[in-house]
């Protein structure tokens, strides 16, 4: 842990502030002497970034000064020769003093390495840490800072997202916020592969240790995208240090589960390069319980079981280059280049026994094989303009392109009563292209600012889906069916333009108000079969935020309102009229009549920090839906009675099922305990409404709730510890509801070598209690569907860091004093 008391702090401004003021004196006394050497810490390990300054040693006046490269190197060049004192300084590090002399015969001299021990002593004085407040809230978002955050190493923005306030994530990885999955999910401010419609990486594909904040929007300003119940933005590490700098990381988990991870980066002059890679080369399993009970249009029922598991081996590697270039003190231009590989390999087998009225019982086992091999090349340029002259006047533009390849082969092979299978070949090829340009005017005197901004999106697709079936006979060998087979096209086009006003409006008010429209042109149709969908619509969305701070203190107490208007578009898959098989008994279709659905949400916030350094923030909030788009599941009766009783066919599709209120509270607490142990804790409860399906009965409704504690330890100096749990109560679904789940976590991590690397261990869900279950309750079909994923993991990983990184810090302001349980 950096630690350094005040004195020393006030000395090393000191000093640098003289440096600054007797810099035009330093460039009087120019000669031909030169002094040159390196700094090091005890153990060899070069010291970067270091301070050397030169002192006359007749009356220890300051001449120059100079900083380490990035190898721990200097050189102080053109000084008139005579005596001086060459002191070095670094934080948290004793001071060093060195003697030279410059004559005539000897005008340059070579030092040798100059070696620094760490500072072990502490004055009476405070101990100051330089950190980040884990929280932080403004008028139109909540930034949580997770570089500290132990809970998902070996991990990905997945497990970030797990610990973060107001979001849920389930254990097949599907996030949610105050019960509604439909987001908004933005990487550096970009769309994300997991957003509607997103076409950058998945949260899968980022490493969590290239995480360093995450942004909660729950009543997003009209400045970002109205897809969405709220906008969750990635904002990932970002080296702006000079020289050489970055961390390689290895992290290995239990059963066959490797992440490698590097992030370098030099800044040097006007440029500065950044280069990333991470992998995965992971194997997860998975086994799963269905029971179903159909009533048949004749009166009878026919039960159903099936018992299955399945090996997930996933491979990802992702590679980014990026370059930022200062054409002026007051313009940057930036390139990022970002190709990625993606495959997976599902083998699962099943068995599916089903019990007919008259008595007779059929068994059959199905394999299931997928193979999918995705290429995603990522091409983006970046413009920003400042005023000097004006502080807070800024000028951005961004444009880029995105080229997806996808091939997914699926063959599932079936014995039995109904003995066969088939071959379905998945192909997508994608270019999606975007552009925008952002602007914001800060008026004069503080008196509040205008942004404005426009952006386009445009994307085109082509897709299919061959389906062969088994030649009789000949076991292995399939032949292409043009009956079940599709070749698809989808185009969309999405224009949007925004307006935001944002100023104080005097005694602790302010306000922030905005309107957004968009225009949405979807199109798309199947080539070779009837169905297609043709979209055009207009839509405007306000937004407004009031907010006042109470109390004698800036900052001490808070109230805000808050309300935004939101629509959730449907994506084309959702759209397509084509049946997608999942196994031979179940598929899904789209609905080519799918609309968007609309949503007002408005929020009442109250947050206030007492001066022991506890948080607490509540909010009540309201969400209005129209249109609520649902997933449907039903018995598809022709081909139930086509396989004569021997299976069960259902089918999923899409609709608009009328309009659901959703109400709700939700709390945050922060607060440090002791100075080796912070705890933090977030909720909520909401009531959690779906509209029904059956247009003669009302929606149905229930309470609801989250619960998250999250407890940070360090025992040590160099130690930290973090413990967590969480809690999911049931929510309804459109046709049943989905049962509670929880689990706890456990995470250690050890820095090393003076902070140059750092040991971690975490064990995810150490007592394995998360399962996804969903009961499902149609009128004529009952089913409980159980999956359990391997959510048990151990992890184990070590990360070196290389120039100037370093490993996170915890979060606090300690008093004077070591670390430990004992104080």
């Amino acid at each position: 842990m950096k630690t350094f008391t005040c004195t020393r702090f006030f000395q090393t401004a000191f000093c640098l502030s003289l440096l600054g003021i007797f810099s035009p004196l330093s460039s009087m006394a120019q000669g031909p002497g030169s002094v040159r050497g390196s700094l090091q810490e005890t153990n060899g390990q070069a010291l970067p970034f270091a301070d050397v300054l030169v002192l006359r040693a007749a009356d220890s006046t300051l001449v120059t000064g100079v900083q380490t490269t990035e190898n721990g190197s200097f050189a102080v060049k053109e000084l008139a020769l005579g005596t001086y004192i060459i002191r070095t300084q670094a934080l948290s590090y004793q001071a060093g003093r060195s003697r030279v002399v410059l004559t005539a015969e000897q005008p340059s001299v070579q030092l040798p390495a100059l070696k620094v021990a760490p500072a072990t002593t502490k004055l009476a004085e405070v101990v100051v840490q330089g950190q980040k407040e884990t929280v932080v809230e403004s008028l139109d978002k909540k930034v949580i800072n997770v570089e500290k955050d132990l809970g998902s190493v070996g991990g990905t923005a997945v497990n970030v997202l797990q610990n973060v306030p107001s979001v849920a994530v389930d254990a097949r990885g599907t996030v949610s916020m105050r019960g509604s999955s439909n987001l908004t999910i933005l990487i550096d401010g970009k769309p994300s592969g997991t957003s509607n419609g997103g076409n950058g990486p998945r949260l899968d594909q980022i490493p969590a240790s290239q995480i360093a904040q995450v942004e909660i929007m729950t009543n997003p300003s009209a400045k970002y995208d109205a897809s969405g119940a709220g906008v969750i933005n990635i904002i990932t590490k970002k080296q702006k240090k000079n020289g050489f700098n970055g961390q390689a990381g290895l992290v290995v988990g239990t059963r066959d589960k490797y992440s490698p991870s590097l992030s370098l980066s030099r800044r040097q002059g006007k440029a500065n390069w950044n280069l990333n890679y991470s992998g995965r080369d992971q194997v997860y399993l998975e086994t799963r319980e269905n029971q179903q009970l159909a009533t048949l249009p004749n009166g009878s029922q026919l039960r159903s079981q099936q018992n299955g598991s399945e090996r997930d081996h996933s491979t990802n590697h992702r590679l980014s280059l990026g370059l930022d270039y200062e054409l002026s003190p007051n313009t940057s231009l930036g390139f990022n280049l970002t190709p990625g590989l993606e495959g997976n390999r599902e083998v699962g087998q099943s068995v599916l026994t089903q019990h007919a009225a008259n008595g007779s019982t059929s068994t059959q086992k199905a394999t299931q094989e997928l193979e999918v091999d995705v290429k995603v090349m990522n091409a983006s340029t970046n413009l920003r303009h400042t005023w000097a002259k004006q502080e807070g006047r800024e000028l951005s533009a961004n444009a880029g392109w995105v080229r997806i390849d996808a091939h997914a082969p699926v063959t599932q092979t079936v014995t039995g009563a109904l003995a066969g299978g088939w071959r379905q070949d998945l192909r997508l090829d994608a270019n999606i292209f975007f552009a925008g340009v952002d602007y914001v005017h800060p008026l004069a005197e503080g008196k509040g600012r205008f942004e404005a901004g426009a952006k386009v999106q445009a994307g085109s697709s082509t897709g299919g889906a061959d389906m062969s079936l088994p030649v009789e006979g000949r076991p292995g060998e399939f032949v292409y069916n043009a009956a079940r087979s599709m070749k698809y096209t989808n185009n969309e086009v999405i224009p949007a333009a925004y307006l935001t006003y944002q100023r104080p409006l005097g005694h602790g008010w302010s306000t922030l108000a905005g309107l957004r429209s968009e225009y949405t042109a979807v199109s798309g149709e199947l080539k070779n079969q009837t169905g297609s969908y043709d979209v055009k619509y207009l839509s405007f969305f306000p937004s407004a935020t009031l907010a006042k701070e109470l109390g004698e203190k800036p900052g001490q107490q808070k109230v805000q309102a808050s309300y935004a208007r939101r629509l959730n578009r449907p994506d084309f898959m959702q759209q397509l009229p084509f049946a997608f098989y999942q196994d031979p008994l179940n598929y899904r279709t789209g609905n080519p009549a799918l609309r968007a659905e609309f949503s007002h949400n408005v929020e009442l916030g109250h947050q206030i920090t007492l001066t022991s350094g506890a948080t607490f923030t509540t909010t009540l909030f309201g969400r209005f839906t129209d249109n609520a788009i649902q997933s449907v599941r039903a018995v598809d009766e022709a081909a139930t009675a086509a396989n004569n009783g021997a299976g069960l066919v259902t089918a999923e599709t899409y609709r608009n099922l009328g309009t659901i209120t959703n109400l709700g509270a939700e709390f945050t607490w922060n607060q440090p305990l002791a100075k080796w142990w912070r705890v933090a804790a977030s909720g909520s409860l909401f009531r959690n409404e779906v509209a029904n399906n059956a247009a003669s009965q009302n929606n149905r409704s229930a309470l609801a709730g989250t619960l998250r504690l999250n407890n940070n330890f360090q025992p040590t100096k160099t130690l930290d510890v973090q413990l967590t749990g969480s809690f999911r109560s049931a929510t309804l679904t459109g046709q049943g509801r989905q049962l509670p789940t929880g689990g706890v976590d456990i995470a250690l991590r050890q820095r090393l070598f003076q902070d140059r690397a750092a040991l971690t261990l975490r064990v995810s869900d150490i007592f394995d209690t998360q399962v996804r279950n969903y009961e499902l309750n149609a009128p004529n079909l009952q089913a409980n569907y159980e999956t359990k994923y391997e959510t048990r993991v151990g992890w184990l990983g070590f990360t070196w860091y290389l120039g100037a990184s370093k490993p996170g810090k915890r979060i606090e302001t300690a008093p004077q004093g070591g670390g430990g349980f004992g104080g």
